[in-house]
């Protein structure tokens, strides 16, 4: 039993850091943070019902994920090739087109629970 957990505690310890690492290097993901820090204030702020945080925190999650799949993908990729190769440009741009359709999806995400109660909120 305790090695069992000695192996999850080198696992989360692992996670951790690599959570760190991508707070710490990457600039996109410090936007993404930033951003979510702005939608936990509005939906607190807007009294969202249970049901639109637990979307707001899904997409959030998504985001953060698919944030951190692509710079793994893009460094997996730098590691396997350093020259240009159509291969490699074709998993990068995959990659970032994932994140682009979750950040788009993010957007929708955003102006469906909190545009209509903004709206409301300042106007007359």
């Amino acid at each position: 039993m305790e090695k069992l957990l000695r192996g999850h505690s080198i696992s989360f310890r692992n996670a951790f850091s690599g959570l760190w690492w991508a707070l710490t290097t990457q600039p996109n993901f410090r936007v993404h943070i930033l951003l979510t820090i702005v939608a936990l204030i509005l939906g607190w702020y807007l009294s969202i019902s249970p049901v639109e945080w637990a979307i707001i925190v899904f997409t959030i999650v998504l985001g953060l994920s698919a944030e951190m799949i692509n710079t793994a993908l893009e460094a997996m990729t730098d590691l396997i090739t350093t020259e240009w190769r159509k291969e490699a440009k074709i998993a990068k741009d995959v990659s970032a087109g994932m994140m682009l359709t979750v950040a788009g999806g993010a957007v929708l995400v955003a102006l469906i629970i909190f545009g209509p109660k903004l709206l409301s909120h300042f106007t007359l």
